[in-house]
């Protein structure tokens, strides 16, 4: 009986098993272009401004040490990838495509 018992939970753990091992792992969920809104180094935020009319939005992030925020100033245009985590949004890749005049 014992036997056919794990036999038993084994057949119903596997594929459990099997589909939360194929799950993505942390990567980037999250792509936004648009404006940068406003820039805060000492506190590690950045504000983007996107989308048109009644659809606009503004996306906060925090962003990590190794990502450099010195080069941003408000209104250039950036792409950046991003995340959820327990504390809010968390910039993975900040590319500025403009800069403003």
């Amino acid at each position: 009986m014992t036997r056919s018992l794990l036999v038993s939970l084994f057949i119903i753990a596997a594929p459990i098993a099997a589909a939360t091992a194929q799950q993505p792992g942390g990567g980037p969920a999250h792509n936004v272009q648009g404006a940068v809104r406003t820039v805060n180094v000492r506190g590690r935020a950045l504000e983007v401004t996107t989308g048109v009319g009644m659809a606009l939005r503004v996306v906060r992030l925090q962003v990590p040490a190794p990502l450099s925020l010195t080069g941003l100033r408000p209104g250039d245009l950036v792409r950046v990838s991003y995340g959820a985590r327990p504390g809010g949004y968390v910039a993975y890749t900040i590319e500025r495509l403009e800069r403003t005049p």
